[in-house]
């Protein structure tokens, strides 16, 4: 018998294991399509960075066993996320991994979004969309654990073993968005600091601006209350969980 998870709020669910299954793109009308685009060209022109490539929405999320979750994906594009502002549309969670970075003295890595991007100065953790395997490949658990370096690289400068994240708690959150959090190997804050300055440095070279502009370290959810700005849904409960199960 299996449980169907809550599809809105913040939850956070212990998970040591997940079966991954693709999925349809549900079918749109040809008015919602229509008024999709006409969001996606708006918010295009407002944002000239936003770029609709292919990302991984969840399609369904439901547990089979004891810390087991059924995850449903589907391939879609970035754009299908303004369903989101279009009356009586509805849009698919969106899909992320994310990671709970330490420090060897058990602080945990906030990270602060650049004003380029989507989500300007919101503080959240290291992290980003899932996107689709290319043809030949498939999502699975240990392709997730790639996206999830890969991200702590882009990001931060960080180099670590997909094989080295461990899977720790799935987040729902807004929208129903489906986040799944990784805890990677503690590392000095020096070298978390000169890791951050030279991957902004590198993109800077490029003529692009960084994902992240700013990094701090808490010790506790209370910390978070100091950070000036948005913060993402699942921040404080992933960081209130990871302390109290210090």
């Amino acid at each position: 018998m299996t449980e169907t998870l809550p599809p809105v709020g913040i939850d956070l669910f212990d998970v040591e294991r997940l079966l991954l299954t693709e999925a349809a793109e549900p079918p749109l009308s040809p008015h919602d399509a229509e008024a999709r685009d006409r969001v996606w060209d708006m918010a295009v022109r407002a944002n000239p960075t936003l770029f609709d490539g292919p990302v991984v929405a969840c399609e369904g999320l439901e547990r089979t066993g004891p810390r087991i979750l059924r995850l449903s994906w589907v391939r879609v594009t970035y754009r299908h996320y303004a369903l989101r502002r279009v009356p009586g549309a509805t849009a698919l969670p969106s899909l992320f991994v994310n990671v709970v970075q330490l420090t060897d003295d058990d602080r945990v890595l906030a990270a602060r979004m650049s004003p380029s991007t989507a989500a300007p100065g919101r503080w959240q953790l290291p992290g980003g969309s899932v996107e689709p395997p290319q043809d030949g490949a498939v999502l699975d658990e240990s392709a997730l654990a790639g996206q999830a370096a890969r991200e702590l690289a882009e990001e931060l400068g960080i180099s670590v073993a997909a094989e080295d994240l461990k899977l720790w708690v799935v987040t729902c959150g807004e929208n129903g968005s489906v986040g799944l959090t990784y805890l990677a190997p503690a590392l000095p804050e020096a070298t978390l600091r000169a890791d951050f300055t030279a991957a902004a440095a590198a993109e800077r070279i490029q003529g692009r601006e960084p994902e992240l502009d700013d990094i701090v370290l808490v010790r506790s959810p209370d910390e978070l209350a100091a950070l000036a700005g948005p913060h993402a849904d699942y921040l404080k409960p992933i960081v209130r969980r990871f302390f109290g199960c210090r």
